[in-house]
């Protein structure tokens, strides 16, 4: 009996494990993109690459997450790059940067146990 979680429909398990190890590099990705942003921007190419072969299954829960990761991550750092001659924006910075860390870390420790995320 497989466990309730782990969903495969229409995939074989060894496609499956391929997937899933596409989306922890995504996650590797995302953390090193918040030291420096070329590990987004690989992330969210990777993301839309291998979107299509998660769809139907766990995972693609996980690809939208990190796909509104990136781009509410890339949206709230402008507002807060636009703002920050009136000193709120380094508020909005620092803030936006402190949800991204929580996605990431969110989004991976869901991955690892094997769940959807919300």
């Amino acid at each position: 009996m497989s466990d309730p979680e782990i969903i495969y429909t229409n995939k074989t398990k060894q496609e499956s494990t391929v997937d899933l190890k596409v989306t922890h590099v995504v996650y590797g990705l995302q953390l090193v993109g918040l030291f420096t942003f070329v590990g987004f921007i690989f992330g969210i190419i990777l993301n839309y690459i291998k979107v299509s072969d998660v769809r139907g299954t766990w995972l693609e829960s996980h690809f939208r997450w990190q796909i509104r990761t990136f781009w509410f991550g890339i949206l709230w750092s402008i507002i807060g790059g636009l703002l920050v001659m009136f000193l709120v924006g380094y508020a909005i910075l620092c803030i936006s940067y402190i949800w991204m860390i929580y996605r990431v870390i969110k989004g991976w420790m869901y991955l690892i146990d094997h769940r959807e995320i919300y």
